[in-house]
């Protein structure tokens, strides 16, 4: 049966790498808005273009060829985020700056060693930067750090800012604490909860209020996008938005099973199934999955698969792990997930199971879970306080949505 399974999610992640062209659907992103009007708003500009492969327009053409194109304005610089600006590098690679081949236009790396933000060197021929990227709706995904960075050097410089906005794919559900205004890193930089509901437009609202910066802030809206839609449902291109995230599956539990990258279990990098499955070579993995399926948590079913990753942690080495089968998309809360299995993993793989205090703070955003978890504390106790901590955001961010 895991075989089954596991040739299933091999098929599933294979086709979803290979057709990142898009089908015209009910959802016009916002570079497909404002390459309807003509782009109006960057007319006689000089253009900085922040993004990436996610950025696709409704016929499959990357923004940067779209802008090279578009002839009333100038693509004057490309800046890349985490992965590059082809999305093919591993998380944590650092990567230089370049020049586009096709456009020739210079790409200048938000990923370099110490060069998280653009410099005013990059920013100084410039009349206006535009965001356009894919974001996958879990605060430690960088991409829309970067955003937030350069919407702060755009202030500075008194430069215009523009987000071309996209879906969050996985939906407006809020899970996990607000960030504790005590860590701030790159993975762990707006206040807001680790499954935030917001689309990249609504953020930069967000983090612009929030830091009360002064910005010229546009955001180009999408026509056609809900707030309960998934992004099977939008009609957008689907492309990986970075290496291990291959399939919508993986982003609705990728804010949950991401958090063990905060330990010393795999969430199967180097497997063809990363996100859909976690392991390490100790795990009890059957008792844990009985355990996870007898909580009846909404949306997914649990099945024991060992597999061997063939890089990253446990490189070649026979993992029992569980892999988690998505049967709802919109009943699956990912973060109560890996509570439950933390505290299943504490309670029978004791000896072997570190969580990282440090990192594990930066990912959930408080210290709770480890503290709760050090104390005994059961599932329901912590996800509560979860739901207790982020009850103000929820009611705060409805001035923030663009979307209904």
């Amino acid at each position: 049966m895991n075989i089954i399974k596991n040739a299933f999610f091999l098929l599933t992640a294979a086709c979803c790498a290979a057709a990142p062209a898009a089908a015209a659907g009910p959802v016009l992103t916002g570079l497909d808005v404002l390459e309807r009007d003509g782009f109006k708003q960057l007319e006689g500009k000089r253009v900085g273009l922040i993004t990436n492969h996610t950025s696709l327009n409704a016929a499959g053409l990357n923004a940067v060829d779209v802008f090279h194109r578009a002839g009333s304005f100038r693509l004057a610089a490309i800046f890349s985020p985490e992965h590059g600006f082809r999305g093919t590098e591993e998380g944590g690679v650092y990567i230089a700056s370049s020049t586009d081949p096709v456009t020739g236009v210079p790409v200048y790396s938000l990923y370099g060693k110490g060069k998280q933000r653009p410099t005013p060197d990059m920013l100084q021929d410039l009349d206006i930067l535009v965001f356009d990227i894919q974001d996958i709706g879990a605060r430690f995904y960088t991409y829309l750090t970067t955003m937030g960075y350069a919407m702060e050097e755009a202030a500075k410089a008194g430069l215009p800012f523009m987000v071309l906005d996209r879906p969050n794919p996985i939906g407006g559900l809020v899970e996990g604490p607000v960030l504790d205004p005590e860590i701030s890193a790159f993975t762990a930089y707006f206040p807001v909860p680790t499954r935030h509901g917001f689309t990249a437009g609504e953020m930069a609202i967000f983090h612009k209020d929030n830091l009360k910066l002064e910005l010229d802030l546009a955001v180009v809206k999408m026509e056609g996008w809900r707030r309960n839609m998934f992004f099977d449902k939008a009609g957008v291109g689907w492309t990986n938005p970075s290496p291990n995230i291959r399939d919508l599956e993986a982003e609705v539990l990728y804010p949950g099973l991401g958090c063990f990258e905060a330990s010393n279990v795999s969430v199967g990098r180097g497997t063809d199934i990363p996100f859909h499955w976690f392991g390490a070579p100790w795990m009890k993995a059957e008792k844990i999955a009985k355990k996870l399926n007898k909580a009846k948590l909404g949306g997914v079913k649990f099945s024991p698969l060992t597999l061997a990753p063939d890089k990253d942690m446990y490189q070649g080495k026979d993992c029992a792990g569980i892999l988690v089968n998505v049967t709802d998309k919109s009943a699956v809360r990912a973060l109560d997930v890996f509570v439950h299995a933390a505290y299943w993993l504490k309670e029978y793989n004791e000896e072997d199971f570190k969580l990282k205090e440090v990192e594990i703070r930066k990912m959930t955003g408080s210290s709770d879970l480890y503290a709760m978890l050090q104390k005994g504390a059961k599932p329901a106790k912590i996800i509560a306080a979860f739901e207790k901590n982020n009850a103000p955001f929820r009611e705060a961010a409805l001035k923030f949505r663009l979307y209904k």
